[in-house]
């Protein structure tokens, strides 16, 4: 047990021991509750991390970045059909023999979308209802069943993708609830792994650690989540943000264009179109490989273009990685030479010595994140694949209503993929007089398909919106074919005992 003696040694050695200002006025539930805190906190590596991201260069001169080599780089836009399909059967043989796990990055709140809940929990409107948290984790049911026809005969475990779920202090008790509510969408309880990410105190800008209250530390996320101690024997990782309602989750083919590649590290990018868009991009900085902000990349550079006539600064990050267990495991080795980023925050706090609460109306003082590509100079191998933004990204950061990746986009992206897989299943869709949405309202289940497959039946057929399809019957009713009147019963009560996963 923390003794009053051996943190307030630790605080002075550190130059932090303002934090037991107000120790001798605190009740003694309070004051174990401080010493605990502070005894936990690893001051001299906080104070290391302050130093360091204080002392970093600003934005890098041109001549330090350089666009990716070409034989890092590949491009599902306008790849041939035996290729995908190689890179497919790679992955779902990858997650047929249990190597597989996804790691979700959930620790954000819906605060921009007005909503207090974690932004996993969040309603885009579908005609369903479902959250982000429910479509990403149906499609993971629906991989492991499409994986299931690539185990190996001698091979008799059941087809498993582990669902990590990074979260932040906050949002942890509101996540864990919504998932037992909802019976963890049909996925097992022992394969969805809860964990939080790590934390570091909030500092001024001189350096001196806040007070949030007198009895304790001001502390926020840093951002790395703590994904390198949370895998178990997985050796392939996919890393996904939460708040894409297009992420392919655990996608077949960008994993298996990873391991054919023999990759380390993979980053899924998106084509930039033009120079001023503001994304960050994947290149070469300093000879090795980053994630450069457009704001640190001058304007002759972001303009430049290849032979082809594209930017040749165009892979746009959006989040969606992979990696290998073994390399993760390796970023301990090297964490202290990570760069951690500024983030300038208002941030709340109690005066010393006065002791008074104050909520700033303006910055006052800054938290240190680590992003997971920051890991991306230690890459050897790196693989990058890039695909078709209208089909894998489309990000809700705003509120209803602001017209750019809000719910209101997100949910248009989502139901117009849902025609185009019915259109290159070779069938049609048609707006009903019905459907008042902008969009023609259907909606498939990732129940029903992962990426388009297994929509054969809807050949040559029209269908018309709205409509919802939510199984195989509904599919077979879609496609006009007859279903008798017991099996649409036997549907329901199935949708109905799945949501509640048994």
């Amino acid at each position: 047990m923390a003794t009053f003696e051996s943190v307030k040694a630790k605080l002075e050695a550190n130059d932090q021991g303002h934090l037991l200002t107000f120790y001798d006025s605190l009740s003694d539930d309070d004051k174990v509750k401080l010493l605990n805190q502070l005894d936990n906190l690893d001051v001299e590596r906080a104070n290391r991390i302050f130093k360091k991201a204080n002392s970093g260069s600003a934005v890098p001169e041109a001549s330090q970045l350089e666009p990716l080599p070409k034989d890092c780089f590949k491009s599902t836009i306008g790849q041939s059909e035996e290729q995908i399909k190689e890179w497919r059967e790679i992955g779902l043989k990858a997650i047929a023999e249990g190597t597989v796990a996804v790691i979700l990055m959930a620790g954000g709140q819906g605060t921009r979308l007005g909503s207090s809940a974690p932004k996993g929990c969040y309603d885009i409107n579908l005609p369903s209802k479902k959250s982000l948290f429910q479509l990403q984790g149906e499609r993971i049911r629906r991989l492991q069943v499409i994986a299931e026809q690539y185990r190996a005969p001698e091979n008799t475990n059941e087809v498993i993708i582990p669902w990590y779920v990074m979260t932040s202090g906050p949002t942890r008790p509101a996540t864990e609830a919504f998932f037992a509510k909802h019976r963890y969408f049909g996925l097992k309880k022992e394969n969805v792994i809860f964990f939080e990410q790590g934390t570091l105190p909030a500092f001024t800008n001189e350096g001196k650690i806040f007070l949030e209250s007198k009895s304790s530390v001001s502390v926020a996320p840093d951002g790395n989540g703590g994904i390198y101690a949370a895998l178990r024997k997985e050796g392939h990782i996919h890393a996904y943000c939460v708040d894409n309602c297009l992420c392919r989750v655990a996608d077949p083919i960008f994993l298996g264009y990873s391991i054919a590649s023999k990759a380390d590290c993979g980053v899924k990018v998106i084509p930039k179109t033009q120079p001023e868009e503001p994304v960050g991009v994947v290149c070469l900085r300093n000879k090795k490989f980053n994630v450069v902000e457009y704001s640190e990349i001058d304007k002759a550079l972001s303009e430049q273009r290849d032979e082809d006539g594209k930017l040749s600064f165009r892979a746009a990050n959006i989040a969606n990685h992979y990696y290998t267990t073994e390399f993760l495991k390796s970023v301990e080795s090297f964490e202290s030479e990570l760069d951690y980023h500024i983030a300038k925050k208002k941030i709340k706090h109690v005066t010393i010595p006065e002791g008074e609460f104050v909520a700033p109306t303006s910055s006052n003082g800054m938290k240190m994140e680590l992003f997971v590509f920051d890991v991306f100079p230690f890459v050897k191998n790196m693989a990058v694949l890039e695909v078709d933004r209208k089909d894998e990204f489309s990000p809700l950061k705003n509120a209803p209503g602001t017209g750019v990746d809000c719910p209101e986009t997100s949910r248009a992206d989502i139901l117009k993929q849902y025609v185009r897989f019915v259109e290159a299943a070779g069938g049609k869709v048609v707006k009903g007089e019905t459907d008042t949405s902008d969009v023609p309202s259907l909606e498939i289940s990732p129940l029903v398909t992962y990426a388009g497959e297994g929509l054969e039946e809807l050949k040559d057929k029209t269908i018309t919106t709205p409509l919802i399809i939510n199984n195989d019957i509904d599919l077979k009713r879609a496609a006009g074919i007859d279903v008798g009147i017991i099996a649409p019963i036997v549907s329901k009560l199935r949708d109905l005992f799945a949501n509640f996963g048994f």
